[in-house]
Formats: C-alpha cells, sequence, structure tokens
C-alpha cells in the first residue's frame, strides 16, 4: 500500500518555495559548498550514501573534488570501492559500506527486477523464470567464474557458457552470444563482486571476506533499511516526487511508492507539488541565499542525475545542450544555478577549458570558473592553458 506524504506539523498550508530557494538546498545538502580540499577523508561526503558515479574522464572522484574532498585522478583509496548498481553505471561508496550497499540494490519485486533489466525480461518470463530469481542465478554463477580478477570480456565468455537460453541474446554486431549486459552488470555485487577502479576494459574481483551464504540472495531489505534508495534519493534530490525518484532509480514506480518514507512532507515548488523529508524541511525553507559559490560539474554528476530537469534547467533548448542523446558536456553551476557549460581540452601535459555561457557572466563569476579551471588541472596533474 502506499504510504502518503503529510504536511508539515503545525501548518494549515503547503510550504511553497521557489525553485532557485529549492536548488540552493539541494546544492548545500549535497555539500557542493564546502571549500576544496577541506575534507581530508575520502569517504566524507553525504553522496557516498547513494552512490558516485564513476563515468567519464574525471569520475567519481572528482565530483568529490567539488564537495570538499581532498582527492586527486587516479589515485583511488581503499577506503573507496567500485561496483555496477543504479542503472547498470559504475558507482564508488565507502567499502565499509559495500555489504549493505548489496542489501539496498536488491530488486523490491519481480516488476522492478525486470524493470531494472530492460529487455533481458521478456525471455526469462517467457521461460517461466522470475526476474529476480534469474538476476541470483546470475550471482552465483558469476562468483563462479570469478575466482581471481579477471577482465569483463573474459569473465562474459565464461558466463555465457554457464547459463541456460532465457538468459542469452545474439549479438549482431560481434556475431557472438552474450549473457545480457544489464543483467551481468546488476547480478555482479550481489556475486560479491567489485570493480577494480581505474581499469578499461573494466576487471572485476571478489570483495574480500565476503561472505558466501549472501552470494545470489536478492531477498528485498525492508524500506527504512542501512543506505535506504529511496530515502537517499529523497534527502539528496528533494524537494522531488516519487516518479522522478523511480526514473532516477530505474525502479518500478508502484515499489517506489510503497516504499516512500512515512516521514516525507509535502511542498510546492514554483506552484508544483512536491516531497522533502520532514528533517530537511526547514533547511529548505531557509535555504542560503546566493552565496557566490561556482563549480565545474562533471556531466554525471548526481546534480544532473535528478529527473526534475525542467526545474534544473526550465529553458527547453538548453535542457537538449546540456542532456544530449550523446556526447554531454559538464555545468557549470553557480549558486544552485546552471549558467553555462564546459568541456576539456588536453593538450599534451596542459588542460584548456571550452566554455559555453548561457548567461553574461561578470568578472567575479569568470574569475570563480578560471579558479575551478586550475583546480581541475591540478586534480589531474596538468597546467592550465
Amino acid at each position: 500500500m502506499a504510504r502518503t506524504p503529510r504536511r508539515a506539523a503545525g501548518t494549515g498550508a503547503t510550504p511553497s518555495v521557489d525553485r532557485g530557494t529549492a536548488l540552493r538546498h539541494r546544492a548545500h545538502v549535497q555539500q557542493l559548498t564546502r571549500p576544496p580540499s577541506s575534507a581530508a577523508d575520502p569517504t566524507d561526503a553525504h553522496v557516498l550514501d547513494l552512490g558516485v558515479q564513476d563515468t567519464g574522464p574525471d569520475g567519481a572522484l572528482w565530483a568529490l573534488a567539488v564537495r570538499g574532498v581532498a582527492t586527486r585522478a587516479r589515485e583511488h583509496p581503499d577506503v573507496l570501492a567500485y561496483a555496477w548498481t543504479l542503472r547498470g553505471a559504475p558507482h564508488a561508496y565507502r567499502r565499509a559500506d559495500l555489504r549493505d550497499v548489496e542489501r539496498a540494490v536488491r530488486p523490491w519485486s519481480d516488476d522492478d527486477a525486470a524493470r531494472r533489466i530492460f529487455d533481458a525480461a521478456r525471455p526469462l518470463r517467457a521461460a517461466g523464470i522470475g526476474p529476480a530469481a534469474a538476476l541470483g542465478r546470475v550471482a552465483s554463477a558469476l562468483r563462479e567464474v570469478v575466482d581471481r580478477p579477471r577482465v569483463k570480456g573474459e569473465v562474459s565468455t565464461a558466463l555465457t557458457a554457464l547459463l541456460p537460453a532465457p538468459y542469452l541474446r545474439e549479438c549482431r554486431p560481434c556475431g557472438a552470444t552474450h549473457a545480457y549486459e544489464q543483467t551481468f552488470r546488476l547480478a555482479a555485487l550481489h556475486a560479491g563482486l567489485e570493480l577494480e577502479p581505474g581499469t578499461s576494459p573494466p576487471v572485476l574481483r571478489r570483495v574480500p571476506r565476503w561472505t558466501s551464504t549472501r552470494v545470489g540472495d536478492t531477498t528485498p531489505a525492508p524500506p527504512g533499511a542501512p543506505l535506504d534508495l529511496v530515502h537517499g534519493a529523497l534527502h539528496l534530490l528533494g524537494p522531488t516526487t516519487r516518479r522522478d525518484v523511480a526514473t532516477f532509480l530505474d525502479a518500478a514506480p508502484a515499489d517506489v511508492a510503497a516504499r516512500w518514507p512515512d516521514d516525507a512532507v509535502d511542498v510546492l515548488v514554483d506552484g508544483r507539488p512536491a516531497q522533502v523529508l520532514a528533517d530537511d524541511l526547514d533547511a529548505l525553507l531557509a535555504a542560503p541565499a546566493p552565496t557566490g559559490v561556482v563549480r565545474l560539474l562533471g556531466p554525471f554528476d548526481l546534480w544532473l542525475q535528478a529527473r526534475d530537469r525542467d526545474v534544473v534547467v526550465p529553458d527547453p533548448a538548453l535542457r537538449r545542450t546540456l542532456w544530449p542523446t550523446l556526447g554531454r558536456p559538464g555545468a557549470v553551476l553557480a549558486d544552485g544555478e546552471v549558467v553555462g557549460t564546459w568541456r576539456p581540452r588536453t593538450r599534451g601535459r596542459s588542460l584548456a577549458l571550452e566554455v559555453e555561457p548561457w548567461t553574461p557572466w561578470d568578472d567575479a563569476l569568470r574569475h570563480a570558473v578560471d579558479e575551478q579551471h586550475r583546480l581541475l588541472a591540478a586534480f589531474r596533474g596538468v597546467d592550465v592553458t
């Protein structure tokens, strides 16, 4: 049964904020306002609760850097672990949390599992195999295959030999039969497998001291368990809606609605219904005024993964610029507003920045972008040009 969000206690009307306030609150919750290198501990970032997507040349480490964590490109501390999770993408987590992460990303129902694995669900269901159970079987097979660090292509070949026809697809481009990609990726953590950081093509290896009884177990965690995905998305991407959270998670909307936190309260964002956690409401209503904080966000930063894109960028033409089908740019974020895009241009040991302002930039904003350019170059260990 779906849970009904509550109004804030002691109020007769639904609290209302404008989109600027909502976005500044989101920036604060995601710690995008912290000074550079103000956190020495690589695990000191709230976004690690939900996972930090590790896609693109700078990936998860730059996403942590723009949130004040002292990190450098290609330096992967062992306290962070990488795994294929949300949307089948690689994400960074605190290594100490990895077992809770695995429980948190288990499918919540067969419908939810089917939605997450896309077209792989059809042949499974035709053969009478539940998609959630199928993920468990693939996980068990992966555990058998990855007895030492192995490159993805080698794992895929061995996995294909262990699985029956409903788990496999004909790949026309390479003229071979493979396990379905999304099923392969989403089953890996349930097999107790992590990604070796910095490898391309990816190398999978066993998570140290992973309990064998956990392998292939897809029993969902109860709502509110540690690192609950719905709770985490509502906190880090709020104010938001059930539909936007379901889209962000690639999850079945009915399952997201059924797991919606009891402590969610109604708010209006420019007159549109949304929800926040009750513990976040006061901070939302008192969201800080503009402070001049500027960040260069990578193309797959959590900020840009929010599914209320028309709130983040109201102009449809600019949305198409920021989220094209292929070749996403990064975003220049100033006080919670996207004010332009950027792309890195590397020449030898020098890093240039190609920027496209969306509005006239004053000297203060240009100086702030230049400073972010220098920080990105230092992060990569190159010079500024």
